[in-house]
């Protein structure tokens, strides 16, 4: 059961003002010592280090960072944790902020304006030493007071096109982004080599910054070859909606070659619509997605897709934040992480 601080079977927590009063020593020279500071004499060390074995003392992140004025701790805040390649966002932050010692606060967006105030109260807290904000909604006013107070912040900026301008949905803010043009471009680009000439494309929200970019992006190469702009169907970023908005056109006998979907689940449901249909997938019509997310590889038949480098550009906004932690100025420029075209069988 719970004793009277929070600790298993009763027990009270051990603070760091008890370490110190056993080592007979101030709280910051116990710091100093988790720290690894030099200028504690090596006597003294052994001491402190003698008590906190003997006490079971487990250090928080505050009295970690004492000494340094760090806590050695970095928030993150997502809008949500149900987008596939968001975890692999999480994945490329974790694997460098471990890699140096520093730990991980993730926050959602998942409650609103609650969520947004409980965030907020961890910020003036000085609860972390600096944020991530992956694809924050816009607008959020704490933002621009993060970024005016001088606050590191790094955004993981999807909303942006990827031609390196600092034009996304955040712009201000040191960013990363990936290629959503010049991914779209090359699904496009493929689907007319293989002489596929009347798609259909299913886009994501129009609000989003990348679902603007990889629309412009898919339709230039048909436009410039002559051809007419693409036929646009609205549908639920899902894989019902997928399959809901192809199997309308199929009874609608509209025609068409390719489909072109803005995120992988959707085309999912697209491959579902045609086999139900006894479409040929790929030789009646061809599919691509976007994001390259595990479910891509495993679809019946496997989808051609735009591989979004998610966890590439956790790695890179984690580096960018640690590094200006470490005295390095914000790059003034995005970094881009460029997108792939995997080429499977259902667009080969």
């Amino acid at each position: 059961m719970l004793g009277a601080h929070g600790d298993l079977g009763g027990r009270m927590r051990v603070t760091i003002a008890d370490v110190a009063r056993r080592a007979r020593v101030s709280k910051a020279t116990v710091s100093r010592v988790l720290n690894n500071r030099g200028e504690v004499d090596a006597g003294t060390a052994v001491r402190v280090r003698e008590v906190i074995a003997a006490t079971g003392y487990t250090p928080s992140a505050g009295a970690v960072g004492l000494a340094r004025g760090r806590t050695q701790t970095v928030g993150v805040l997502v809008p949500h944790l149900t987008c596939p390649w968001m975890g692999d966002v999480l994945q490329g932050v974790s694997d460098v902020l471990e890699a140096h010692g520093y730990g991980l606060l993730l926050h959602t967006m998942n409650r609103g304006a609650d969520s947004v105030t409980r965030f907020t109260r961890h910020v003036s807290g000085n609860a972390f030493d600096g944020l991530l904000l992956v694809e924050p909604p816009d607008p959020l006013s704490c933002l621009t007071g993060l970024r005016e107070s001088g606050f590191p912040v790094v955004v993981v900026d999807d909303g942006d096109d990827g031609d390196g301008d600092g034009d996304g949905d955040h712009p201000g803010f040191p960013s990363v982004a990936t290629s959503n043009r010049a991914g779209a471009t090359a699904a496009a680009t493929h689907l007319l080599a293989t002489g596929r000439t009347r798609p259909v494309v299913i886009p994501g929200p129009a609000a989003l910054g990348r679902t603007r970019a990889r629309t412009e992006g898919f339709r230039t190469p048909f436009t410039a070859a002559g051809h007419p702009t693409p036929h646009h169907v609205e549908a639920d970023p899902t894989r019902a909606g997928g399959r809901t908005a192809i199997t309308a056109l199929l009874a609608e006998n509209h025609e068409f070659d390719s489909v072109f979907t803005h995120n992988d689940l959707t085309a999912a449901g697209v491959l579902d619509a045609l086999h139900e249909a006894h479409v040929d997938v790929p030789t009646q019509v061809a599919v691509i997605g976007f994001d390259d997310i595990d479910l891509a590889a495993h679809t019946q038949p496997p989808l051609t897709t735009v591989r979004r480098p998610s966890r590439e550009m956790g790695e890179a906004a984690a580096t960018i934040l640690l590094a200006n932690l470490a005295g390095a100025p914000f790059p003034t420029t995005p970094e881009i992480i460029p997108t792939e075209l995997i080429v499977r069988a259902s667009a080969p």
